[in-house]
């Protein structure tokens, strides 16, 4: 063997690849001959657009990346593009001491490539595509509405995705409770029981928010709204319109236009001794529903679940929530055709909206316990809210109101960048997507519309500023939850930008971030499951675990966003719990091997800290995709 290596070793990468293509050998260890060492490739292993920049990341010793060149090899392992590494970024860890990036803006041909090192270092890429833009993204947006599908709760489930079965029937007829008491980490409920206060109401169907069976008003607003404005740009996505449909008649659900009343949640996701809570078991969810149980027993609240108030009847609801349910109310009236249909729609954001509490005192409401989901803006939401009131009346033909909510959501925009709770496009904050809204409409100029501008910029300006001095050239920071939603935020919010502006000083930014959550990462995966060569196996999440596959093939979460690396010093605890099937899965060497910067990364059930996706996460991911299918500029 080591004389084949040594023979081997003499010959071009192209000659080594097709070797190694019919008798199956290791590509690394037959490049790998003396004097030349062995270094990792990360690409972007959903695929580069054809006319947008394109860079891979390399990671190895020093000596040996300093002078390698590298290769671009073709589906026939034909090269077709060559050069040089580009200088040193940075250091990883005591693996991986330099980082460096290797320029393929040259590769413009549609295709599949892979990218191998040449010279003093040996390593290769997955395979990658080229192609244009509307064609690559479209299969993403569309795998992501897969990921919506398993999410499904209530009779209108889809079979063929991970076997599901109709669940959580009971919420037909569900009872509203007092909102109770939490301890302050969310981790216990102090109220021995819960306190009946209304119902039966009808809030079945909707969205599981995670790798959990709970339904919550603040994330699937938030996920709709961004899946009503991917269908603009892509209204022929399969399964998305569907979807859309989906999540807005759930919320629809979730609303008493008679009572006035705002439903927030339905599912206890915190819980004591004598009252069992979602997070209790690891089952499929249509278990709930063979529970034989009675009132006061621990599990009747699992089978009977129940719902809590955004707000007393009549009163006023918290202006996050208010904000974002008008917006996706508003969304709805826009799609419709049917000017009758369009108006009920309008008439319910509208009802929504006035409700909304604008001078809020207290926590905001977004969860029960607010642990789960804190928020601390709102006037963002109240923007959003009123610029889409705005476009819908503006459909309808009804200048006049559409004058006056343009005129709110200007004023709400103010307000907020007046505020000190301003931060980025997440869950948590949704001012580039207002700001976006509010810049497309006809009244969109003044000094406003350039602070408006402004703030989108002051939103990548933290980003671009982290990304020049991390060696991967990330925006997003890897020891905090939220990594990889974060930096689909940040490619959404470049993307609108540009169209807005018609500048283009973000794109080699925006494919880059764009590249980093899809393979171009210190740990070389894709955090979209589904995406790529390699990407995770064991998601966090009772349905892909008990009714999937657990080797990445076949019947998989496909196109779930997992939350992707976190702070070492969050993985004090073990997820792991009773009823799971054990997973765990790695790129063939400890992803701790790829560990660095205080980032850790895990592929593994429990590991709820990397591998836990949920709908804000996914939701942000396609509306990324959707707007780079649509070109940076247009």
């Amino acid at each position: 063997m080591l004389i084949r290596r040594g023979r081997v070793a003499a010959l071009s990468a192209t000659a080594v690849l097709a070797v190694a293509a019919v008798v199956n050998w290791d590509v690394t260890a037959l490049t790998r001959g003396p004097g030349v060492s062995e270094a990792v490739v990360r690409v972007d292993q959903a695929g580069y657009l054809t006319d947008a920049p394109k860079s891979a990341v390399v990671m190895g010793p020093g000596d040996a990346l300093a002078d390698a060149g590298f290769e671009v090899l073709d589906s026939r392992d034909r090269p077709v593009l060559a050069g040089r590494v580009g200088p040193r970024t940075g250091s990883w860890n005591q693996n991986f001491p330099s980082v460096h990036m290797v320029d393929l803006s040259a590769l413009t041909s549609p295709g599949t490539y892979r990218l191998a090192l040449t010279g003093t270092a040996a390593g290769t890429s997955p395979r990658f595509r080229v192609a244009p833009a509307r064609q690559l993204m479209t299969s993403l947006v569309e795998q992501n509405v897969r990921f919506f599908q398993a999410q499904r709760d209530g009779r209108e489930v889809v079979a063929d995705v991970l076997r599901r079965k109709p669940s959580h029937l009971t919420d037909r007829q569900a009872t509203v409770y007092a909102t109770p008491r939490f301890s302050a980490d969310g981790r216990r409920l102090e109220d021995r029981r819960l306190t009946p206060a209304g119902g039966p109401v009808d809030v079945s169907g909707g969205w599981f928010d995670a790798g959990d069976f709970l339904k919550f008003t603040h994330t699937t607003s938030y996920a709709v709204v961004q899946l009503f404005l991917a269908e603009r740009e892509m209204p022929a996505a399969r399964g998305l319109s569907a979807e859309v449909e989906h999540g807005v008649r759930w919320l629809e659900r979730m609303w008493n236009g008679t009572s006035g009343t705002l439903y927030a949640q339905v599912g206890l996701g915190a819980g004591n001794k004598a009252v069992a809570n979602d997070h209790d078991l690891w089952r499929l969810p249509e278990a709930d529903d063979a529970l034989d149980t009675a009132p006061g027993e621990p599990d009747h609240l699992i089978r009977h679940r129940p719902v809590f108030r955004a707000n007393e009847p009549g009163g006023p609801i918290s202006p996050n929530l208010a904000g974002r349910v008008a917006a996706a109310f508003a969304l709805a009236a826009q799609a419709e055709s049917d000017p009758a249909s369009a108006r009920r729609w309008l008439d319910k954001a509208a009802a929504v909206y006035a409700r909304a509490d604008t001078a809020p005192k207290g926590p905001l409401v977004a969860a029960h316990p607010a642990a789960f989901y804190s928020e601390e803006s709102w006037q963002d939401d109240l923007e959003l809210g009123a610029a889409e009131l705005a476009r819908a009346a503006r459909t309808l033909g009804d200048t006049a109101q559409a004058a006056e909510w343009q005129r709110q959501a200007r004023a709400w925009a103010r307000a907020y960048l007046a505020s000190d709770a301003k931060d980025g496009l997440a869950v948590w904050d949704v001012s580039a997507l207002a700001h976006a809204e509010l810049l497309g409409s006809p009244d969109h100029g003044g000094p406003l519309a350039d602070e408006l501008k402004a703030d989108l910029r002051r939103q990548l300006a933290d980003a671009t500023d982290h990304a020049r001095s991390d060696p991967f050239r990330a925006g997003a920071v890897y020891t905090d939850f939220d990594a990889v939603p974060r930096t689909f935020g940040l490619v959404t919010t470049a993307l609108l930008y540009a169209r807005l502006t018609g500048e283009h000083q973000y794109d080699a930014f925006t494919a880059r971030q764009r590249g980093w959550a899809l393979g171009a990462n210190p740990w070389g995966s894709s955090f979209v499951i589904g995406v790529g060569e390699v990407y995770p196996h064991c998601p966090e999440h009772p349905v892909a675990n008990l009714a999937g596959s657990l080797d990445g093939t076949g019947a998989i979460l496909r196109g779930a966003v997992v939350n992707g690396p976190n702070g070492a010093d969050k993985f004090k605890e073990d997820g792991f719990m009773r009823g799971m099937r054990p997973c765990e899965a790695h790129p063939g060497r400890p992803w701790s091997d790829f560990d660095g910067h205080g980032a850790r990364y895990v592929d593994r059930v429990g590991a709820w800290q990397t591998v836990e996706p949920a709908v804000d996460f996914t939701s942000t991911a396609l509306l990324a995709f959707a707007l780079s299918g649509s070109g940076p500029g247009q």
